[in-house]
């Protein structure tokens, strides 16, 4: 595999908008008022709307997918826990790490994490990936 280090880190930042809240409910198809109506919302505990779960956890998919391990990986589990709320206007940063590494199953485990902009844990995990084999250069394929 390529040189995955135990310890090796990688993280995105993204600002959830409105937008990321209308569009995410209607490619999902998850309605759910908490995250759509601002005045059911104004009546729960948060007293406004919050973000789709897995919309911040799309985070951790673009940044898995894109990052470490990168393109041509492939998730096989991810575990979850949502600690506080997301709402428009907050600045979330995924952060993975490499905890685990298998040569011979092709796989790396990875702790999950999202923090908002003032440092406060949102959602945390562990991640499964599949590697993929190396891409070969035209120089290294077998004649």
């Amino acid at each position: 595999m390529r040189e995955f280090k135990i310890g090796q880190k990688a993280s995105f930042s993204r600002t959830i908008t409105e937008t990321d809240l209308v569009q995410y409910a209607g490619i999902s198809g998850d309605y759910n008022p908490i995250h759509v109506d601002q005045v059911y919302a104004e009546g729960t505990r948060f007293k406004q709307r919050i973000a789709h779960g897995l919309l911040t956890s799309s985070l951790l998919s673009r940044l898995l997918g894109m990052e470490l391990p990168g393109p041509g990986a492939v998730y096989l589990e991810q575990t979850m826990r949502f600690i506080r709320p997301v709402f428009t206007g907050d600045t979330i940063t995924a952060i993975v790490e490499i905890i685990e590494i298998n040569d011979e199953k092709r796989t790396i485990k990875l702790k999950t994490e999202c923090h908002k902009h003032d440092g406060k844990l949102v959602l945390d995990g562990v991640a499964s990936m599949l590697v993929p084999d190396e891409v070969r250069s035209d120089d290294n394929k077998p004649a």
